[in-house]
């Protein structure tokens, strides 16, 4: 995630970072100039009732207001799903430093206390890579036999606490904690499960395939034909505002497409790696 100074307006303002959509768009808007460019020449000296075009300019006026609004739905829905998501690694980061003081306020065996040291963080990094391409072994901190036991498995997160449910149950029947102490520790376990389910909920469930796909043509109809409004008041000049207002509305639907699914590496996703070391730091501040 970008972190920046939302009070630098103009270093804002020319700022042309790698996610702007200009730099994205510029391929894009130079084919508008043009196919609006022969639009405008073709109208402008061939076409005798160009100036009659003017009274659709009504007719576009509701039309973009209508775009408005599903733009304004779109984006608005694209945020809620940025901002579940950050509520969501919000929650881990709090359950895995609860889960963290609890076990060290209540296990007294070190050997214990080291396998939940390591096992808390290696769930929220198998969860963190889980919601992007797959989980690396590399970044997590196992044994060859936690390895090997975990390589089969399809769901890593869930493999891994599955394992921590062994190791507590197992220090239950030991008589490491009591049936209360663990079901303290199982308060927290299942949040982490928990919290996995809303994440996967939401990048498992994008919108619809029709909605996204109206609204691109919607976009596209309406930039290539608004030429036809513009062009018996401003002329040529039209280009430049076509052109203009195909890079605003293009722009809105692309950065809602980048943050309805947050959990990824773009520019805009939610910094889930420098959350999964915040995680790992605290955990092993706090277990020693």
């Amino acid at each position: 995630m970008i972190k920046y100074n939302p009070k630098n307006w103009f270093k804002l303002i020319f700022a042309l970072h790698k996610s702007d959509t200009m730099r994205i768009l510029w391929k894009e808007i130079i084919y508008i100039v043009l196919f609006t460019l022969i639009i405008s020449f073709l109208l402008i000296n061939y076409f005798p009732y160009k100036n009659q075009l003017g009274a659709l300019m009504t007719v576009y006026s509701l039309i973009g207001f209508v775009i408005s609004l599903l733009l304004v739905f779109r984006t608005n829905t694209g945020y809620e799903r940025w901002w579940e998501g950050r509520k969501q690694w919000g929650k881990l980061v709090n359950n895995s430093r609860n889960l963290a003081i609890k076990i060290t306020s209540i296990v007294d065996d070190e050997e214990d206390i080291a396998y939940f040291k390591r096992m808390l963080p290696n769930f929220v990094f198998a969860m963190k890579e889980h919601l992007r391409q797959g989980v690396d072994f590399g970044e997590l901190d196992l044994t060859k036999d936690e390895i090997a036991d975990l390589a089969d498995r399809n769901h890593i997160p869930n493999g891994i606490v599955s394992m921590l449910y062994k190791r507590m149950n197992k220090m239950k029947k030991e008589g490491k904690i009591s049936q209360e102490e663990f079901i303290t520790l199982d308060t927290n376990l299942n949040a982490l499960l928990d919290i996995l389910g809303a994440c996967e909920r939401i990048k498992n469930t994008p919108i619809p395939y029709s909605y996204s796909l109206f609204i691109k043509k919607f976009i596209f109809i309406y930039v290539t034909t608004i030429p036809l409004a513009f062009i018996p008041t401003f002329g040529y000049f039209s280009v430049l505002i076509a052109a203009f207002i195909f890079y605003v509305l293009v722009s809105m639907e692309i950065l809602a497409e980048e943050i309805e699914d947050p959990f990824g590496k773009d520019a805009n996703d939610l910094p889930t790696g420098e959350l999964s070391i915040k995680i790992r730091d605290n955990v092993r501040e706090i277990m020693g």
